[in-house]
């Protein structure tokens, strides 16, 4: 397994700078730990090769690192933050979006297996047949024409993967409408759609063909949230979207939703560590400087 994990760490680290052509793969490379970056994660596979990260999804907090790999197959308000790395040593990273449909497709080709109720997301041990179809994902990198007729194949194979691993009936559900993941995701969708509106969760569990207390277990087993909680982050994550373009605090606030701009600037302080329009200006002169940077 460390021959598979120095070859992919090579690869990622040797094709960092330039925009990867696999259009579901990213390399992430960071010289330095970072402060926590609250995200909106999409469903995904992510693999650490060097250093390692945190993450917190509502009340939980998840570390990993070369030994473990991150599965997440909702769309789920989050919080990251590089915890090792440096110029010496940088974190390095590989990640992918999974390919639901890819995943219906292979689903019909395997053997029907229970599907338990679990969480959205989780963390879990690298194997080496995981970790060698990556490397063979990233190689195409040196070769990009083969990547038409080849990364299909391979982003297969690291699914199949994920579904023979232990964290299989999280991706089984990601492709599956009827489960009970596919029905906090009807809810999820609704909530995105309808951030800037008071919530009734009696219409979330309608929408999610749920009753009211199963609904509500569902949801936090699921996003490890309540559905208010995970408004909020959606109203504050676009609230500081519109900072960034220049809206006011007041003006940002109302249009996601918030009546008084106190909470409003209390919240977001919260989640941000700073007020509205002092972490708005922090983010654009940070903008600022990489684009100095850029130039230089």
């Amino acid at each position: 397994m460390l021959e598979h994990l120095t070859r992919l760490r090579s690869l990622a680290l040797r094709h960092a700078a330039r925009d990867c052509p696999l259009s579901r793969v990213s390399i992430h490379v960071a010289a330095a730990t970072s402060q926590p970056n609250p995200v909106m994660y999409t469903p995904m596979l992510c693999v650490v090769l060097q250093g390692a990260k945190q993450v917190m999804i509502g009340d939980r907090v998840l570390r990993y690192d070369p030994a473990s790999y991150f599965v997440g197959s909702l769309e789920l308000p989050a919080s990251g933050c590089v915890i090792e790395a440096s110029p010496a040593e940088p974190y390095i990273a590989v990640a992918m979006a999974l390919d639901l449909e890819c995943l219906t497709e292979l689903l019909a080709e395997m053997p029907d297996q229970p599907v338990a109720d679990t969480a959205g997301f989780a963390v879990s041990a690298v194997t080496a047949p995981l970790l060698d179809a990556w490397a063979r994902l990233i190689g195409l990198l040196d070769t990009p024409h083969d990547i038409p007729v080849l990364a299909p194949m391979l982003e297969r194979e690291i699914l199949y993967r994920l579904l023979q691993g232990p964290q299989g009936g999280i991706i089984r559900q990601a492709a599956r409408a009827d489960s009970r993941l596919g029905q906090i995701r009807q809810a999820i969708g609704w909530l995105r759609r309808h951030y800037d509106r008071p919530v009734r969760i009696e219409t979330l569990a309608e929408v999610a063909g749920m009753s009211m207390a199963s609904f509500h277990r569902h949801f936090r087993a699921a996003t490890a949230m309540s559905p208010l909680q995970f408004q909020k982050s959606l109203r504050l994550q676009e609230a500081r979207r519109l900072l960034i373009a220049n809206a006011d605090a007041s003006r940002a606030g109302y249009a996601v939703g918030y009546e008084s701009a106190s909470q409003f600037s209390r919240e977001y302080a919260r989640m941000f560590g700073a007020p509205p329009a002092r972490d708005a200006e922090r983010l654009r002169e940070a903008e600022h400087q990489v684009d100095l940077a850029a130039v230089a």
